[in-house]
C-alpha cells in the first residue's frame, strides 16, 4: 500500500511536491490536482494528512 505523505523527495527530475504543512507558522499549502491524481491511484494518506486534508475540506 502506498502512504501519502506532503514531501515526496528522491533523484533529481524525480521531485514531486504534493504539498507542506509548517505547524510553527500555521502555513498549509496542498497541490489538490496532484494529491487527487495519488488518491485515484489508490495511495493512502497517513492519519495526520488525512486530518490536514479534512480540514483543508478536501473530502467532501
Amino acid at each position: 500500500m502506498v502512504k501519502l505523505r506532503l514531501k515526496r523527495c528522491g533523484r533529481k527530475q524525480h521531485l514531486r511536491r504534493v504539498g507542506f504543512y509548517d505547524p510553527i507558522k500555521n502555513q498549509t499549502f496542498l497541490n489538490v490536482p496532484v494529491i487527487l491524481d495519488f488518491l485515484e491511484k489508490g495511495a493512502q494518506p497517513t492519519r495526520t494528512v488525512h486530518d490536514i486534508f479534512k480540514k483543508a475540506e478536501l473530502f467532501k
